[in-house]
This record gives C-alpha cells, sequence and structure tokens, in this order.
C-alpha cells in the first residue's frame, strides 16, 4: 500500500470522526458537577405532576396564609350588613398616609362626589354634566356625616345605589384610607371627632407618659424624706 494514501486515510479519517463528534452524532459532554443545573427537573406550572398529591404542579395555597402585604380576611359576605356597619378601622393613618388617601379620593371619588365632598364633581357640574341627580353630599347632612365608616366600607366593597364596587380598584388599606380622609373633612363640618390619626395617637401616648411620671416624682421624694426622718 502507498505510504502517502495510508498516511492521507489516516488524516481524512480522524478529521471525519472530529466532525462527526461536534456535529452530534456522538457527544460527550465529560463530568457535569451540577446535572440538575444543567438538565432541568422543573415541572411548568399549570401542568401534571407525579410528585404532589393532587397530581397538579400549581398549588394552592396552605389554609389561613396570607400574602405579603395583604390584611387578614374578614370572612364576611354581602349579607352580613350588620357586621360590616358595625366594622372600625383596623388602621391609625400618619399625615403621608392621610395625603396617600386624599390622592386616591380624588381619583376614584371625586369624579362623582367632588373634590369638596359636597357631590359636584365633574360628572354633576351643578347639573350641566352628565349625570342627571347630584351624587350624595357626603358633608351636607347628618345621614352623611353622622354614617359608620363601616357602612362606608361596605359601600364601597358591594356599591350603593348607581355606585359600583370599588373593591378591585382598592385594595383594604387603601379603602380605610380614602375614608379617613372622608371622616377627617366630616369632623370639620359637623360630623364626629376625627380619631384615626396615628401621630396625634402618640403624642398623647408621650403626654400620658409624662404625666404619670411628674405624678410619681413627689412620691418618690416623700418616701424619700420619711426615710431620712
Amino acid at each position: 500500500m502507498n505510504k502517502r494514501f495510508f498516511v492521507t486515510f489516516l488524516v481524512g479519517s480522524a478529521m471525519l470522526a472530529a466532525s462527526c463528534n461536534s456535529g452530534g452524532i456522538r457527544r460527550n459532554p465529560g463530568k457535569i458537577y451540577a446535572p440538575d443545573m444543567t438538565y432541568s427537573r422543573a415541572y411548568d406550572a399549570y401542568t401534571e405532576n407525579p410528585v404532589t398529591a393532587n397530581g397538579l404542579t400549581s398549588q394552592e395555597p396552605v389554609p389561613g396564609t396570607i400574602a405579603r402585604g395583604h390584611a387578614l380576611p374578614l370572612h364576611l359576605t354581602a349579607a352580613d350588613t350588620s357586621a360590616y356597619y358595625a366594622l372600625q378601622s383596623p388602621y391609625k393613618f400618619t399625615e403621608a398616609e392621610m395625603t396617600e388617601g386624599t390622592r386616591l379620593y380624588n381619583i376614584y371619588c371625586g369624579i362623582c362626589h367632588g373634590d369638596k365632598l359636597d357631590g359636584n364633581g365633574p360628572l354633576y357640574k351643578d347639573g350641566a354634566g352628565p349625570f342627571a341627580a347630584a351624587p350624595a353630599n357626603l358633608k351636607g347632612g347628618a345621614a352623611y356625616l353622622n354614617m359608620t365608616i363601616g357602612k362606608m366600607y361596605y359601600a364601597v366593597v358591594y356599591g350603593k345605589n348607581v355606585m359600583g364596587s370599588y373593591a378591585s380598584q382598592l385594595n383594604v388599606k387603601q379603602r380605610w384610607q380614602v375614608l379617613a380622609y372622608i371622616k377627617k373633612v366630616q369632623s370639620k363640618n359637623g360630623g364626629a371627632p376625627f380619631t384615626l390619626d396615628a401621630e396625634a395617637g402618640a403624642t398623647t401616648a408621650t403626654a400620658n407618659t409624662a404625666k404619670d411620671t411628674a405624678a410619681a416624682k413627689p412620691a418618690m421624694k416623700t418616701d424619700s424624706a420619711v426615710a431620712k426622718k
């Protein structure tokens, strides 16, 4: 056999083998440090899963758990009107949170009830707007000035008369923020005193602590004086 032909044959065979390996006909990736990173064992959402008890990859939340940032559920329905009307705000708001409540009111409520809460929003506009009848004047009468905040909350969640529900637009805290703003305005127009100010509550608590401390000091002096005698 011609020596040159033999060398050419060997070189050609080696090149062919190399090209076959690089083309995927035969592939040896070698050692893999973390095979689960290379070959994923994850299951896609909404697919069958042989690992879980119900055979589904996507699982429901554990009963009783609450998503981060969400409030405790009320477990009340639209039929539980008495329970809703008796609700009180679980929050007290800082000045910044009250400012946010004002902003949310102007976005979702002011178009009907007006930025002054007088029912003369853009949709009524002194009778020149699209609405034939004026929305509720939230500071114009005892019925609204004295309405419980829980009853207002019920209206926000389920709607009232021609007013629709705003449960999908406002989360739990935002609803109470809006209502706190309304109650603060009402308190300045003949309504009950406003009690949802967190900073005022903190000031009161500090003042009470100072009073208690001051009251205790004379007693301590008296005891010392008695001890000296």
